[in-house]
């Protein structure tokens, strides 16, 4: 704002001509960090979020699903942008006229707790203690984090959230898995998993990221078993002979798990690609290899050989024949034949086009084998949980696989099957929270089939899950593709764990045939039941006998738990339609989280939903970026980057924070650092200091009494009601397409220019000189009380406590008590109806064009010492055609749109002769408006003014139309 007029009266003896310098209890400094947590108390004192949902009951719902953090560790920035965000948009939808009620919820089962528990209590635990520390610890994580988030100014029900460990969502959750049975999608199987040694237990795919890893890549030899077959396909009579005995010779494979060696059970060709019979002398030895055609030169030149090709063959006239196993002649153990399988999943892109198969240890090879016809109980699994090779196993037993690589590749080297060794940098799984190497482990595993088709529908889940997705509004759009791709292209979900923090699947397994109980159905409804009165620790308490009778010598107790994402993805079905059915509806209107839930929970929630209900639980998918520091690198404790959301709230107040998550496009990352708060602070100020202002300026203004109608207040403030109408309806419409950083921008870009640099600049000389009760004044309150009502508003779900704190001394005493003492009970403001408006925002659009012109001569003058402020300066402009028209129409009161103290308008011609001249005033200043005025000392008994400050104090008052 200009400052010729001070905002406070100068610290010198009251004149006797005061002008209306009215005051505010609304602060000019926010204190922020010491203010906001009273603010919090008197919220929950209050009973605020409650007032709210009484003051919503009956509008239309709008209901945000919250993805639940996990009850684990203080909350981080990334755990503060995101509630915020989610409370941005359930206030915005309340003042929209929704009744948007806002349920937190947590993740509460997982492995972090119970390895958390075993570090503080030891292994070995009884399961009931396990479950009842775990409980406990959960239980103490969610007060934490709770206090954190109620911290930032997010309101919800606090007092009642869903909790992933509440008794009666873990028996909704056993129902639901047996609703998913019911329906055929459930089945048991071996199959390679994600298994972490560290966790002891398989892992789900969000639970997987990639490291890079250093391994031995090996060239290793496959003996020759069939000599006859193989010349047979190759179109020989017999493979060519050395001094009348027969080479010796090997199927070449080339790997980077040299680990899986010992576990191999076949190789695998790619019917249509060529391979080649290669003849070659090693080690002085003449020897047949047997190489895809395309890569014989480069596997020559690899092992440092040189040999000519005898003869070629397509992949499937090598099908079914045979090879020994590398260490089939060292130990009976290995005295096992490796037969070749034709499978289009074998590349030329690297290695010898020849692949070879462990099956319990690689997702194409199991799949490769089992189309082969190999059966569950003939795949070897040397492998056990914790990485180590079983006592069976010749050469390697005891070993971890990673520390066997050696001995593995030596022994391979002694039997003279290896034929190259280089390490090898490549990108590997790992487990996301051991940050350890994981495998593919085949283990006997409950999953939910992609492509069964179950009893109730003709489409797969995995084409229900798609349809899901082209059904669901995503913000940002690439969303889509990548939700997308992930369902296309992901194998089936195990749906097993082996922990104990966890929902139970309680099942009764056959002893002998692994079958499920013919009553299944009926005895998951059991305990399910019990579960609701005591938390999974039934499940544990069960005997077998209780709910089998005879028959439970036959069964046992299945001990694996339900994937933690499965407890989550659930959450549809316990929540919304389970433990907060009443607050809620299905499918919820918004799920939001990080970018990494695409492959976490809006992909459990999808795949449940879609096998529960046939589609997707949401209607829309609201994804945010990380939080990265000033240079954009992670946050992270060892670096020392890490800005914490306590820190922030505690020093600048959690408006700073919510203003700068707001600030900031959340589509992609979002950057903090002390130079950015500081920004973020500094454009707090101006907005509060803008805040202020209009506060101070209504203060003694009563709108029952004192509001003037619309027709009659003058032009610049229709205008002004105008443009805030304009404003509020862009904002309200990014408010809808969850879009807040262009709110906060138009935001401030309106307080520092529509309003400071112009209204209310210019309205300082009516707000302060013209009678305190006079029509002209009390134009200018009605029009920034009416911007002050709606400005609040559409400031609210982002600055939540200035807003609150502001919102007392706007509405008054009896507004304020009829708002239930909150301004989240109210709607937008509706503005009044200005009849001209468009034709306003068009004519102001061009004035404060022009206005600038004059304010950057006014400012070449001032700058050569011509004049001190605006008001110094009398100002002839010189205007052409409709300039002319618009500036004469003004009358005297252009001078105060100018802010100088004369201003007179001049025909001229044409554009080229138009000019401003500014010329210093030679008249005397008036003590009271500033204003440099012929009549200064006119009226004798009051020297030190000028007329209309005589007439306005006085008299009847200076007559204004337009400013």
């Amino acid at each position: 704002m200009s400052d010729n007029k001070p905002n406070k009266p100068a610290a010198k003896p009251q004149s006797k001509y005061p002008v209306n310098m009215t005051e505010t209890p609304f602060p000019m400094r926010g204190d922020l960090a010491k203010r906001e947590p009273q603010w919090v108390k008197q919220w929950q004192d209050k009973k605020i979020y409650e007032r709210i949902r009484k003051a919503a009951k009956g509008r239309p719902m709008f209901v945000l699903h919250d993805g639940p953090p996990f009850a684990n560790g203080d909350i981080h920035m990334g755990h503060a942008m995101n509630k915020i965000l989610k409370d941005m948009i359930i206030k915005a939808r309340t003042l929209g006229g929704f009744d948007a009620p806002y349920v937190p919820g947590w993740d509460c089962h997982g492995m972090p707790i119970e390895i958390h528990i075993e570090k503080q209590y030891g292994k070995g635990l009884p399961v009931t203690e396990v479950l009842a520390k775990s409980r406990a610890y959960a239980s103490e994580q969610i007060e934490r984090q709770k206090a954190g988030f109620i911290r930032l100014g997010v309101l919800g029900e606090w007092d009642r959230p869903y909790k992933t460990m509440d008794f009666g969502n873990e028996a909704d959750e056993l129902r639901t898995l047996g609703k998913l049975m019911q329906k055929g999608y459930v089945y048991r199987g071996l199959k390679p998993v994600n298994w972490c040694f560290d966790c002891g237990s398989s892992l789900a795919e969000a639970e997987v990221e990639y490291q890079d890893k250093r391994d031995p890549a090996i060239d290793v030899g496959f003996p020759f078993a069939e000599p006859d077959k193989l010349a047979h396909a190759f179109g020989l009579d017999k493979l060519p002979t050395k001094d009348g005995a027969e080479m010796r010779g090997y199927a070449i494979i080339w790997t980077t798990t040299p680990w899986t060696i010992p576990a191999n059970q076949a190789l695998n060709v790619h019917p249509d690609h060529r391979y080649a019979l290669v003849q070659t002398e090693r080690n002085g030895e003449t020897i047949l290899l047997l190489l895809a055609v395309e890569l014989v030169a480069a596997c020559l030149q690899r092992y440092g050989l040189e040999g000519k090709i005898i003869a070629t063959a397509p992949g499937e006239a090598l099908s079914m024949i045979n090879f020994k196993h590398p260490f089939h002649d060292a130990d009976p153990g290995y005295q096992r034949l490796s037969p070749i399988y034709v499978s289009d999943y074998v590349t030329l892109d690297t290695g010898t086009g020849i692949v070879h198969s462990a099956p319990a240890y690689g997702v194409d090879d199991f799949i490769s084998c089992k189309t082969h016809g190999m059966k569950d109980d003939e795949i070897l699994k040397p492998v056990m949980g914790d990485g180590k090779y079983a006592s069976w196993l010749p050469f390697f037993a005891g070993m971890t696989i990673w520390e066997a690589s050696k001995p593995i590749c030596a022994k391979l080297e002694e039997v003279g099957s290896l034929f190259k060794l280089v390490m090898f940098d490549h990108s590997y799984m790992h487990c996301w929270r051991h940050k350890s190497p994981i495998i593919y482990r085949a283990t006997s595993q409950w999953f939910a089939g992609m492509d069964i088709q179950p009893n109730d529908s003709n489409d797969s889940l995995r084409e229900t899950a798609l349809a899901g997705v082209e059904a669901t509004s995503f913000y940002p759009a690439w969303g889509k593709a990548r939700l997308h791709g992930m369902i296309a292209n992901r194998p089936d979900w195990t749906l097993s764990r082996q922990r104990q923090w966890g929902v139970p699947m309680a099942f009764f397994v056959h002893k002998e045939t692994g079958e499920l109980h013919p009553r299944t159905p009926e005895l998951l409804e059991e305990v399910a039941k019990r579960i609701e009165q005591g938390g999974i620790e039934a499940w544990q308490a069960i005997d077998p006998k209780e709910l089998l009778g005879d028959d439970a010598n036959n069964y046992v107790k299945n001990r694996d738990t339900l994937d933690v994402w499965f407890d989550s993805g659930s959450t549809h079905q316990t929540v919304l339609r389970g433990s907060h059915a009443v607050q809620s509806h299905f499918p919820a209107d918004l799920y939001l989280e990080g970018s990494d839930q695409h492959r976490g929970w809006f992909h459990s929630s999808l795949l449940t939903s879609s096998m529960l209900n046939g589609r997707a639980p949401y209607k829309a998918l609201l994804t945010h970026g990380m939080v990265v520091d000033g240079e954009g690198k992670k946050m992270s404790k060892s670096v020392g980057n890490v800005v914490s959301p306590q820190k922030v709230f505690d020093t600048l107040g959690a408006d700073i924070l919510r203003l700068w998550v707001a600030s900031g496009d959340y589509s992609g990352e979002l950057t903090i650092s002390d130079e950015i708060l500081k920004r973020v602070t500094e454009a707090y100020r101006r907005i509060r200091n803008t805040l202020r202002f209009l506060l101070a300026n209504t203060s003694d203004f009563d709108p029952a009494k004192d509001a003037v109608p619309t027709a009659d207040l003058l032009e610049i403030d229709r205008y002004a009601i105008a443009r805030m109408a304009q404003l509020q309806a862009e904002i309200t419409q990014h408010y809808d397409a969850y879009e807040f950083h262009p709110v906060v921008a138009k935001l401030q870009m309106y307080c520092s220019e529509d309003l400071g640099g112009f209204y209310l600049d210019i309205l300082k000389d009516r707000l302060y000189t013209a009678g305190t009760t006079s029509a002209a004044r009390r134009s200018a309150q009605t029009a920034i009380w009416h911007i002050s009502q709606a400005l609040l508003r559409v400031m609210a779900p982002i600055l939540s406590f200035t807003v609150e704190e502001a919102w007392p001394i706007l509405a008054g005493e009896a507004a304020y008590t009829a708002s239930d003492e909150t301004i989240f009970t109210q709607t937008w403001h509706v503005l009044p109806e200005v009849a001209d408006a468009n034709a306003l925002l068009g004519k102001y659009t061009s004035l404060l064009a022009l206005r600038a012109e004059v304010t950057k001569q006014l400012e070449e003058v001032r700058m050569a010492g011509g004049i001190g402020s605006s008001l110094q300066a009398e100002v002839e402009i010189k205007a052409a055609g409709d300039k002319y028209a618009l500036l004469d129409g003004l009358g005297d009161d252009l001078r105060f749109i100018l802010i100088t103290s004369q201003a007179t308008v001049t025909q001229v011609a044409s554009a080229d002769e138009e000019a401003v001249l500014v010329t210093p005033s030679v008249q005397q200043k008036c003590e009271r408006c500033w204003h440099y005025r012929a009549d200064v000392g006119a009226h004798a008994e009051h020297a030190g003014l000028c007329g209309r400050c005589v007439s306005n104090l006085f008299g009847a008052g200076e007559a204004r139309k337009f400013a």
